[in-house]
């Protein structure tokens, strides 16, 4: 549901009736993952997605009936191989769907945070009792917690200990809890829906490159920021879509800012007197990807004078460089969309390799282990 709160936040303020479709559970491969969601409003428009087109049609109108009666009602869609115009997910997965309308309690409150980019979760319950289906709770970061779920005392505080878990590592997704707040008794399926601020991309070198690649940053969901030591190059005209640029020597800047395990390290300076010093400092930090542009030759020069400041050979596998996949890519808009695919690739564990014709699966889990990366090409 958060995943569309800028839509829903409006509709809020409009004082529109609507029902939300959420994903809460899949199976095989599944289109979409938890937390996806599709909203329908009392005139019928209709906003989201929860399976990319299989099942919508069915979800609308579950939709329209939670409108009408009230109810919140969980149902599942799966693969039928007997009729082929049944409703299900031909590309064999399975989805459960909870289905609910939309009135007061703690969602007005938690689209707004959503919308404004403030940290904060839901928790649902998905299964359990009636009574006690779609309550929700609104979580914090520091702990505090707006709503209740019903039921146990222990309850509502057991849950909200495992939202704020899961949001401060910023996952979506279930966790079973009993339904006195213990790990014993009737189980109950909390759905957690985390909203936290758009992780990083800093890209390094105001280049035409970058400014192609700020474009595809922002595409993809990041809050992007370019940084170059030149006050000539590094101008809001240069990158009108970055939401932030700053003229500084760029291992001074990063030394210097937050970054977390979500942050994205794009390295086209293509210079050693920035490259070193600033790959250097970011080998040593918890982000998520480090990409240094440059020929097979300025990489290798590159690792040489790294290994000259003492960089370790453990650091310099966490390095892509040449930045990308070989996409054959030649202009800034193409090389960026390489970098933009290694990226996701590693965040979301792909190989990298053309689906067609392969039998790996086209929905990860997760990012694959360190010593499972691809490689990185120009």
């Amino acid at each position: 549901m958060l995943d569309i709160a800028e839509e829903l936040h409006r509709w809020v303020e409009q004082g529109r009736a609507f029902a939300v479709a959420t994903v809460v559970a899949v199976g095989g491969s599944a289109p979409r993952q938890p937390g996806a969601a599709l909203a329908v409003d009392s005139e019928g428009t209709a906003i989201g997605s929860v399976s990319g087109g299989c099942v919508e049609g069915a979800v609308y109108e579950l939709c329209q009936q939670a409108l009408e009666d009230g109810r919140t009602v969980v149902e599942r869609f799966g693969y039928s191989d007997e009729d082929a115009f049944a409703v299900g997910l031909t590309c064999g997965g399975i989805i459960d769907i909870l289905v609910t309308p939309v009135s007061g309690g703690v969602f007005p409150a938690a689209l707004a945070a959503a919308a404004t980019g403030e940290a904060a979760a839901v928790a649902r319950i998905v299964s359990g009792p009636d009574d006690l289906m779609g309550k929700a709770l609104l979580v914090y970061p520091d702990g505090s917690y707006e709503g209740k779920l019903g039921g146990h005392p222990e309850l509502d505080r057991t849950a909200a200990g495992e939202a704020r878990a899961m949001l401060d590592a910023g996952r979506t997704g279930t966790v079973e809890i009993g339904e006195d707040g213990s790990r014993c008794g009737q189980p109950l399926t909390l759905l957690v829906e985390s909203s936290v601020p758009a992780p990083r991309m800093i890209v390094f070198g105001a280049i035409d490159f970058a400014a192609a690649l700020v474009r595809v940053g922002k595409f993809l969901g990041y809050h992007v920021t370019v940084c170059d030591a030149r006050p000539v190059f590094a101008t809001p005209a240069r990158f009108p879509d970055a939401d932030e640029i700053v003229v500084e020597w760029p291992h001074r800047y990063l030394e210097s800012t937050e970054v977390d395990g979500r942050t994205v390290l794009c390295v086209l300076t293509h210079d050693a007197k920035f490259d070193v010093p600033l790959i250097k400092a970011a080998l040593k930090l918890p982000v998520a990807y480090i990409g240094a542009m440059g020929s097979r030759r300025t990489h290798e020069d590159r690792n040489k004078r790294l290994r000259e400041v003492g960089v370790t050979e453990l650091e310099l596998t966490r390095l892509r460089s040449p930045i990308g996949l070989d996409l054959g890519a030649r202009t800034p808009e193409e090389t960026a969309l390489s970098i933009g695919a290694e990226i996701v690739a590693n965040r979301r564990g792909g190989t990298g390799i053309s689906l067609t014709g392969a039998h790996t699966p086209i929905h990860h889990d997760g990012p694959r282990a360190p010593d499972g990366r691809i490689g990185s090409v120009a």
